[in-house]
């Protein structure tokens, strides 16, 4: 027993030692997180490394706030009120492009495989992409999956700019949708079908057509950072990458676990549908081959460019911005440590 309470006491030393020296001189160091959404699946790695004191092991005191949306997301970063968020990359380079003094980078990958999608009745006309052309879709101006419409309709081979687009609530949108009054609605592939299901539309009722499935290499949402935070504080930046990444791989090993911490977080959340979304998450945008040949947050150079190129195409913009300025690897910690689980 005496040998195993050693042994148990330099596994916590190790644990502690994560933190870097110059972290651990100074106390735990505050540091600003925003999920980018509300409180649910997306942000289960996150909330599982706070619950499991992976953020405090490294060296951080964290506070983990709700979002509306990538792009408020990346305004609130950008202004300082947070050191980074959960965001989605086309939306942080349009983002860049129109503040070139003001850029952000992402030091992470959440979404290896990009979520944004379109959704049709599988008993309904549309039967392939090109089908879409001239049709009446719900999506939101600040919506990943219209904003990027243009750039899968390309791939796809045939003309976005005849789509008429429906600016309705979400809830509502969701309701009228499943009436029949839209073609097609623009999603992240697991909200809208747990958003569907919910109002009686299960998953067997409908078409996905998955941008990252036809034609679309980007990726999805990241850890974008504030360019002030990255300069000063790097090794908090780094910590937090770091115990993020630890996060993440537990979720992705345990999704039950990743519910629970959803859960324990927002009393109010159905922690069913909330693994049952994390199973989506996980099996559908962060288990690739990608991330297990890499490791959880790692990027490619081409998938990097593929991802700015799509959006520079989606959004019509005139950017000088490289694909250095879209993702750094300087913050990732080993391979080892990236490695998942399962």
């Amino acid at each position: 027993m005496k040998r195993r309470s050693l042994i148990q006491a330099a596994g916590s030393a190790c644990a502690l030692a994560v933190a870097s020296p110059a972290l651990r001189a100074q106390g735990l160091q505050k540091f600003k997180f925003n999920l980018g959404w509300r409180i649910e699946a997306s942000g289960a790695g996150f909330l599982l490394a706070q619950q499991r004191g992976y953020y405090k092991d490294a060296g951080l005191d964290i506070t983990i706030d709700t979002g509306n949306g990538s792009a408020a997301a990346i305004s609130l970063v950008a202004g300082g009120a947070y050191d980074a968020a959960s965001a989605d990359l086309s939306t942080m380079i349009e983002f860049n492009t129109a503040n070139p003094t003001a850029k952000l980078t992402a030091v992470g990958i959440q979404y290896d495989l990009n979520p944004n999608s379109v959704m049709v009745r599988k008993d309904g006309p549309i039967k392939k992409p090109a089908d879409l052309a001239g049709k009446t879709l719900l999506g939101q101006p600040f919506n990943a999956s219209r904003k990027l419409f243009p750039a899968f309709a390309k791939a796809q081979g045939f003309d976005a700019s005849g789509v008429k687009w429906e600016n309705v609530a979400p809830d509502i949108g969701d309701t009228r949708f499943v009436k029949g009054d839209f073609d097609g609605a623009a999603y992240f592939f697991f909200t809208g079908l747990l958003n569907l299901k919910a109002r009686g539309m299960g998953p067997e009722m409908l078409t996905v057509f998955r941008y990252s499935e036809l034609g679309m290499n980007a990726y999805g949402n990241g850890l974008v950072a504030n360019p002030k935070s990255v300069q000063e504080s790097p090794d908090a930046m780094r910590a937090f990458v770091r115990a993020t990444t630890r996060g993440w791989v537990d979720a992705m090993a345990d999704p039950k676990a990743g519910a629970a911490a959803v859960k324990a977080r927002e009393p109010l959340a159905n922690e069913e549908l909330e693994f049952e979304r994390l199973k989506l998450i996980v099996d559908g945008t962060m288990r690739t081959a990608e991330t297990r040949a890499n490791g959880w947050g790692a990027a490619t150079p081409a998938r990097v460019q593929a991802t700015l190129d799509e959006t520079v195409l989606a959004f019509g913009l005139k950017t000088p911005l490289t694909a250095a300025d879209v993702f750094t690897d300087k913050f990732l910690p080993s391979a080892a440590d990236r490695r998942l689980k399962a």
